[in-house]
């Protein structure tokens, strides 16, 4: 007869929580050996130990529990092989990591600057737009200029209209002087403002709205504000670094470790947005200042980029290209030579010292 383990005993034995084992039971990860019909209880059998052990493990390493779920299916020569490719893609993402905190850190411990030795950075920026080889007509909308870098994606029957809307409500910070102290609130301000325009485009209809993501310069920092999954990436320090966090139910499993990125490539719910700026709300921002040095290069995006050509490419046509305005039309062209299934939006800028 099968000795059975009452879920707080095998979680005893395991040091897995009776919340963590009801959520591999939900992902068909760890499934109970009983579940008693009336109240719901669930049994374990002596012989799991070994594979919710082996589960702990991998989450003690960080492993997404989709990839876990791979890896217990395999025999242990082939869960060994890809245990070690994990480990050694998280070694060289910490790497790339540990090389842009001894960045920040040199950077944050240098001297406060004086007027003296301030030094005015500048701004130099292209962008571009394509409708790619699919869609029958481009909502996409960007915008750059001396101070305000924006992208915008629209959807729905009037997309390309409200994410037009949206950028244009932000234009007015590009003639204007700001400052770091109040630069984030007069963004926040900005796009409730681009949230109206947004609702004054859609009408009645619950399906128009659009993303948006914006960079707003003060001469020595950059102020973010993001919703949706139009992206900003930072160059610096020898990696490229996404700043900001799609608002998307796929990146949301991702966060909660219930798909790999190779599944959220392919997921069929990868464009569902979770915020965006529509008629029935304008939600709040991501919003927050970067801190900004010469020989840096941000990229602004929509997923018509991001979403079809890699990461590494995008970097590697980033350093090859020597101003933003050819930058731009490398990584438009890389969507297209991509089959370019959605619009495709790039706005470039680096920090530059006018006096270098």
């Amino acid at each position: 007869m099968t000795t059975l383990l009452t879920i707080g005993a095998f979680a005893k034995a395991t040091r897995l929580s009776p919340k963590a084992l009801r959520l591999y039971d939900e992902l068909d990860l760890l499934r109970p050996a009983r579940v008693d019909p009336d109240t719901g209880y669930r049994y374990y059998a002596a012989d799991q130990l070994d594979r919710a052990r082996l589960v702990a493990w991998l989450r003690r390493l960080g492993m997404p529990l989709a990839r876990i779920r791979g890896v217990c299916a395999l025999d242990a020569a082939s869960a060994a092989r890809e245990v070690r490719a994990y480990w050694a893609r998280v070694e060289a993402e910490t790497a790339v990591r540990r090389d842009l905190a001894a960045f920040l850190v040199d950077h944050l411990s240098a001297p406060p600057s004086t007027e003296e030795d301030t030094v005015m950075l500048e701004l130099r920026y292209a962008a571009h737009s394509d409708r790619g080889l699919v869609r029958p007509a481009n909502q996409d909308t960007a915008y750059a200029g001396a101070r305000l870098l924006a992208v915008a994606d629209g959807f729905g029957p009037r997309g390309g209209p409200a994410s037009t809307a949206a950028v244009e409500a932000l234009k007015v910070l590009d003639s204007e002087e700001v400052t770091a102290g109040n630069v984030l609130g007069l963004l926040e301000d900005a796009v409730r403002g681009a949230g109206e325009a947004v609702r004054g485009v859609a009408g009645d209809s619950d399906e128009v709205g659009t993303t948006l993501t914006a960079l707003l310069w003060t001469g020595s920092r950059l102020a973010l504000a993001h919703i949706g999954d139009t992206r900003a990436y930072v160059r610096r320090a020898g990696g490229l670094f996404r700043i900001t966090n799609d608002h998307t139910v796929v990146q949301s499993l991702l966060d909660e470790g219930r798909l790999t990125p190779e599944e959220a490539g392919v997921h069929p719910q990868r464009a569902l947005l979770l915020k965006a700026l529509s008629r029935t709300g304008a939600p709040a921002p991501d919003v927050r200042l970067h801190d900004a040095v010469a020989g840096d290069r941000f990229l602004l995006c929509s997923d018509g980029l991001s979403g079809v050509v890699p990461d590494a490419e995008v970097d590697r046509l980033l350093v090859a290209a020597d101003d933003p305005g050819t930058a731009v039309r490398s990584l438009v062209g890389a969507a297209r030579d991509a089959g370019a299934p959605d619009n495709v939006t790039c706005v470039v800028a680096d920090v530059v010292d006018p006096a270098a």
